[in-house]
């Protein structure tokens, strides 16, 4: 690696670690006292009257009349004491229950296994400069140039730098290929063939910096500060296929639905945006954040299911479902949303956050419980993206670091690493 790349690897072993301690409470039930001996057994039913009256009707044939009241309770107040112990769910099964052992929680590393220096990566909420490619390499924007890191051999190389004053705003990978689309602030996208070391798109278009972009398929979405988004096929040069116009503020968040048909967009207008590919046009929004939404992350388990985040002033996640049109869970993270992805291989998310925490928190979609927070991270952590097999995240943050997560299980099937077989398109 080129001693003068702004990317540099960081030696964990020499890095000081201060972690809270672990706290657990052990919750150890009181023995309940019973009465159910002084309700069955009497004074006058002690052992030696009852082994007398017992020999009695053996030997004698006699039912000695003392003991004709054996198993009733002499008081009232007995017989309600017992009523009240089985109304409160004493009960007898002839079929015994079978007591399945309560799972420990998974235990989630909270240091990062790897560490990057990015020298120069931009503390700016509005942009997206960082995206790991289902052929494990990530793309990283700094200032004026887009960084290469194979995840395969460690190495960095640069792919391009821009001319001043033109700067990187956005990074995206296509999933079907080596494509990289890279967003600057003159309003202009490029998608180079980075196997290739060459661009083989370049459009304008956009009145405004590219802050988002968002691959589905041959189809690319780019979100601007002119509040437009424009939605083209890589196949075709020059023309732009769809236009969708309805945000009043910049775009600062783009992403496509697992099945392709819906494009979600957020805004510094505080609104979520849900278009439809089919309809060419808007199918709803949604206005319950308080702040900026940049975070988007669709459940890849239940495709109508979209996630959104707020800026500093709602600090929520907000679930929508995109059937019925309408919100249907909401939690306050207490502080600034600025990325949110589920998980690949179990139902889990993940959030990071800025102002004024500064975390990643996983979470437990079933009940939207905490399941990790990790930290580490001095400012706010802006950029996230996933690793191909799902079970890792990469975080980038103002403090100029790029941070490696193991944070997800691994998937079930065999076919786990993630990395899909590549295609070439003809661009003659």
């Amino acid at each position: 690696m080129n001693d003068q790349t702004p990317i540099k690897e960081v030696d964990l072993n020499k890095q000081s670690w201060t972690s809270p301690k672990d706290k657990s409470d052990r919750f150890i039930p009181r023995n309940v006292q019973s009465n159910l001996y002084q309700l069955f057994m009497s004074e006058e039913n002690s052992q030696g009257t009852l082994y007398n009256n017992l020999l009695q009707s053996s030997i004698l044939g006699k039912s000695p009349a003392v003991n004709q009241k054996l198993f009733n309770y002499k008081t009232e107040n007995k017989q309600n004491e017992m009523n009240k112990i089985i109304n409160n769910g004493l009960k007898f099964s002839a079929t015994p229950t079978k007591i399945e052992p309560e799972k420990p929680p998974r235990k989630i590393n909270k240091r990062p296994y790897k560490i990057l220096e990015a020298e120069n990566l931009q503390d700016d909420f509005y942009l997206n400069l960082l995206d790991w490619s289902p052929f494990n390499a990530l793309a990283v924007g700094l200032e004026n140039s887009v960084l290469i890191w194979s995840g395969h051999t460690s190495k960095v190389s640069r792919l391009c730098t821009l001319e001043d004053p033109d700067m990187v705003c956005s990074v995206a990978w296509s999933q079907r290929n080596q494509h990289l689309s890279v967003g600057n602030s003159m309003g202009e996208v490029e998608v180079w063939d980075v196997a290739k070391q060459k661009v083989i798109r370049k459009w304008n278009g956009h009145q405004g910096r590219i802050g988002s972009l968002a691959w589905n398929n041959y189809l690319l979405a780019t979100g601007s500060r002119d509040r437009n988004i424009l939605v083209r096929d890589v196949r075709c040069p020059n023309e732009s296929i769809q236009k969708y116009v309805g945000h009043k503020q910049e775009i600062c968040g783009l992403k496509w639905s697992f099945d392709e048909q819906l494009l979600a967009s957020g805004g510094n207008d505080n609104k979520l945006f849900i278009w439809s590919l089919k309809n060419q046009g808007e199918l709803t929004h949604f206005s319950q954040h308080q702040a900026a939404v940049k975070a988007i992350g669709w459940s890849p388990h239940q495709h109508n299911i979209v996630a959104s985040g707020g800026g500093t002033a709602d600090r929520c996640i907000r679930f929508f479902n995109t059937q019925t049109i309408e919100q249907v869970d909401c939690i306050d993270t207490g502080s600034q949303v600025c990325n949110l992805m589920f998980s690949k291989n179990s139902n889990e998310l993940v959030s990071t956050h800025g102002y004024s925490l500064n975390q990643i928190i996983v979470w437990n979609y079933n009940n939207m419980s905490k399941v990790a927070t990790l930290t580490g991270h001095t400012q706010r952590v802006l950029y996230l993206s996933g690793s191909p097999c799902g079970q890792n995240i990469v975080t980038g943050a103002g403090d100029e670091t790029l941070r490696f997560w193991n944070v997800f299980p691994q998937s079930a099937s065999k076919n786990s690493h993630g990395i899909t077989r590549a295609e070439t398109i003809d661009l003659r």
